[in-house]
């Protein structure tokens, strides 16, 4: 069993990898920063910014023909551990039952200035 490619029309690649790979029964979803698909801005404000990096795995999840109920792993990079009970108001939005599991880390900086960034797996039905 080989892998497919998934592409989401809502959001630009900004280098050499794929915003979604099927492989094994699951989908893994690249990094996705709080860039703004319309005007490719990056959101400052970490409830706006994590809504935005919320809504680009939406996007990737749905073009896989999923939803968000089906992710079983994220991993949340944060370049403020302060923002971590904002983000954390935000994400149990997005997962209100059954959340995926999580990894939390504290990193020194990301692309693009960005505050946090959020890679996701989900199971394939």
């Amino acid at each position: 069993m080989g892998k497919k490619i998934i592409v989401s029309t809502k959001l630009p690649v900004a280098g050499p990898y794929s915003i979604g790979v099927a492989a094994g029964g699951f989908i893994f979803i690249s990094g996705q920063l709080p860039v703004d698909p319309n005007t490719g801005e990056i959101a400052g404000d970490i409830r706006v910014a994590t809504r935005q990096v919320l809504e680009n795995i939406k996007s990737v999840i749905t073009a896989a023909g999923l939803t968000m109920a089906d992710i079983v792993k994220t991993t949340v990079f944060l370049t403020n551990m302060n923002d971590f009970p904002a983000v954390n108001e935000i994400y149990s939005e997005y997962f209100p039952e059954a959340p995926p599991a999580r990894s939390t880390v504290a990193v020194n900086s990301l692309p693009k200035g960005a505050p946090l960034e959020v890679e996701a797996i989900a199971l394939q039905r």
